[in-house]
């Protein structure tokens, strides 16, 4: 049996193909953002309370210029082989140059029940590779697109972006106030994280469903590319995790970002930044197909990958 998280993520799914009324309310699903995101960041900034002096900085400066690196290199991938315009493909490599939190959420789940070890600047993995490939694909795009975005302005968008001040300011949080500081809100945010998680993706169910209804097989290289990238960025996660001799729980959550794609953070970022690119195509692939990829089926393949390379 798949865990009772997953199992929401495929309730919506079904729901969502079946044309079902079911839909988690608009205000429901921005609290449930917050609280997903804080609760992460806080979670992470907990492991950390304890354990600064021994966060491995090294590795973190590594993993972020990995996020620098990925989109450089699917950029090329996917102007000549997905044969996507100079926009759409900037835009795509932003997307997957980024990182899905809640894909993060779930792969942390699928930690914490099996018990898998995590460093305590595991939750700083998400932080370090949200920003980067964004920023990074948005400034080569300004370089070579005839319409010039401000560089301040790029920044400026991603910095202030929801997720990420949700994300560190959690972590401060965490990391300042310690289990004694946070003890009157830790049973209802922490203990809670599981039931937010699943009622989260609950409404991703749905959206995957909307997302791909009909199924759009005029863009079938964006489809294939979508489920293909997951388990070939999965490699290059398992090689650094490799390199850097994660504990298994750790390993697994970086690899599964490496697989990842952001349709939160990302989205909001690159419409404003590149306006002529379409948007849809980002999301199709990274919400359409790699995200339930990732849940369904990517997140325990990655823990028997890394079982077997260990």
């Amino acid at each position: 049996m798949p865990d009772i998280v997953i199992a929401f993520f495929a309730l919506g799914l079904v729901a969502g193909l079946l044309k079902s009324d079911l839909k988690v309310p608009g205000a429901i699903y921005e609290t449930l953002t917050i609280l997903l995101m804080l609760a992460l960041g806080i979670k992470g900034g907990l492991a950390l309370h304890s354990h600064t002096g021994s966060v491995r900085v090294g590795d973190l400066a590594l993993i972020a210029l990995c996020g620098v690196l990925i989109p450089l290199l699917l950029y090329p991938l996917l102007r000549r082989v997905v044969r996507l315009g100079q926009a759409d493909a900037a835009s795509v490599a932003a997307h997957y140059g980024s990182v899905s939190a809640a894909t993060f959420a779930v792969a942390v789940a699928f930690a914490d029940t099996r018990a898998l070890p995590l460093l305590p600047e595991t939750s700083l993995y998400l932080v370090v590779l949200e920003l980067p490939g964004i920023v990074a694909m948005l400034l080569f795009h300004r370089r070579h697109s005839v319409q010039k975005t401000s560089s301040g302005s790029v920044w400026h968008e991603a910095l202030t972006n929801r997720g990420v001040l949700l994300l560190c300011g959690g972590i401060l949080l965490g990391w300042a106030y310690g289990p004694v500081g946070l003890a009157p809100i830790e049973s209802a945010l922490i203990g809670g994280f599981q039931t937010f998680l699943a009622l989260f993706l609950l409404e991703m169910g749905i959206c995957t469903a909307t997302v791909c209804r009909p199924l759009p097989l005029q863009h079938w290289r964006v489809l294939v590319f979508a489920a293909l990238a997951p388990p070939g960025l999965a490699w290059g996660g398992i090689a650094v995790t490799l390199l850097l001799e994660l504990p298994a729980g750790s390993a697994l959550v970086l690899t599964t970002l490496f697989a990842s794609a952001s349709y939160i953070a990302a989205p909001a970022i690159v419409r404003k930044a590149m306006p002529e690119a379409n948007a849809g195509l980002a999301m199709l692939a990274a919400l359409g197909v790699t995200f339930p990829f990732n849940v369904l089926l990517g997140i325990p393949l990655y823990h028997q990958w890394l079982q077997a390379v260990a």
